[in-house]
C-alpha cells in the first residue's frame, strides 16, 4: 500500500515513521510513505502556498494552484475527469485533514486500508481553498474535535491507524480484531486451531483490562479468573469490562453497538438507560 503526503513541513515526519511497527512495514515492502513538499509547486521566489481570505477575516489560506499542480504530479485529476471516473474503483483515495472533515474512526481506517493508494493532503493556517476538495477530494477527515496547527499530526494518525490493518503488518493477524473498535464477535472464528477462544470481540465498544506478571503488583492482585484456564469464564469476564468501560468512559459508543439481551441486562444493572 502506498501513502502520500502533500504538506509545506516535509521533515515534520523524519522521525514519526522511523520506529516500531510503521518502520517494520516499510522495511518488509508492505507499506511506502512519500511526502510531496508544497512549496515544492509554486513558481514564486518566495514560494507562496497561502494568500489572504475573500471576504476578510482572520488568517491565511492554502492557495489552490500549488495543490493542484501537486496532486497532478501523483497522477490525480479533477473526479470530473473521465480518466478518474474511469478509475474509479481503482483511483487513490484523496483525504484532505480538517477541523471541518467528518469524523475519523476504525471503521474508516478498515476501509481505507483495502485501497492500494491514500493520498493525505495536510492542511494548514486557515484552511484550504474549498475549492480543492470540491474538484479532488474523496472525504474531508478530522481526528478529533479539537483544531491543530496542521494537519500533519493528523496524517500520521491516519497513516498509523491505517497500515496496521493491512495483511501481513501485525505479528499476529488477530490483533487488529480483538482490540477498542474491532470486529463483532460474529465476525471471527470462535475457535483456534480447536481451543476456544478466550477473547471477546469487540463489536464496536472498548476494549476490555489486561493484565501481565506479577500476579501481585503493589498489593492489587490480577483477576483471578484470569488465571485459572477457563476460556470461557475469560471471555464472559472480558465482556463484561468491556461494557464497564464503555459505559463509563465512552457511552456514546453504547447506542450503535451489537449488543445482546445480557449485554444490556448487565448495562441496566451499572445506570444505563437505553433511548
Amino acid at each position: 500500500m502506498r501513502f502520500d503526503i502533500v504538506t509545506i513541513f516535509p521533515g515534520f515526519f523524519s522521525g514519526i515513521f522511523e520506529h516500531g511497527i510503521v518502520r517494520r512495514a516499510q522495511a518488509e515492502g508492505l507499506v511506502t510513505v512519500n511526502f510531496h513538499d508544497l512549496r515544492a509547486f509554486t513558481h514564486d521566489r518566495h514560494r507562496t502556498v497561502d494568500d489572504r481570505p475573500f471576504g476578510g477575516g482572520e488568517g491565511m489560506v492554502l492557495k489552490p494552484e500549488p495543490l493542484a499542480e501537486a496532486l497532478a504530479s501523483l497522477g490525480i485529476e479533477p473526479k470530473s475527469s473521465p480518466a478518474r471516473e474511469l478509475q474509479a474503483s481503482a483511483s487513490p483515495q484523496v483525504i484532505l485533514l480538517s477541523a471541518q472533515g467528518g469524523p475519523f474512526s476504525q471503521s474508516v481506517a478498515r476501509e481505507l486500508a483495502a485501497v492500494d493508494q491514500v493520498v493525505l493532503i495536510c492542511g494548514r493556517y486557515e484552511g484550504v481553498d474549498e475549492r480543492i476538495s470540491q474538484l479532488y477530494c474523496d472525504m474531508e477527515l478530522s481526528i478529533g474535535d479539537y483544531v491543530l496547527s496542521g494537519g500533519e499530526l493528523a496524517a500520521a494518525v491516519v497513516v498509523d491507524a491505517v497500515m496496521r490493518l493491512i495483511p501481513g503488518v501485525l505479528g499476529n493477524e488477530a490483533s487488529g480484531a480483538f482490540e477498542s473498535f474491532g470486529a463483532a464477535d460474529n465476525e471471527i472464528a470462535i475457535d483456534i486451531d480447536g481451543v476456544p477462544r478466550s477473547q471477546h470481540g469487540a463489536g464496536g465498544l472498548l476494549d476490555y483490562p489486561h493484565f501481565t506478571r506479577p500476579a501481585v503488583f503493589q498489593g492489587i492482585p490480577a483477576p483471578e479468573v484470569l488465571l485459572n484456564g477457563d476460556h470461557q469464564q475469560i471471555r464472559l469476564w472480558r465482556r463484561e469490562q468491556q461494557l464497564r468501560k464503555t459505559f463509563t468512559n465512552r457511552p456514546d459508543l453504547l447506542e450503535h453497538a451489537m449488543l445482546t439481551e445480557s449485554d444490556k441486562k448487565l448495562l441496566h444493572s451499572i445506570g444505563w438507560h437505553q433511548d
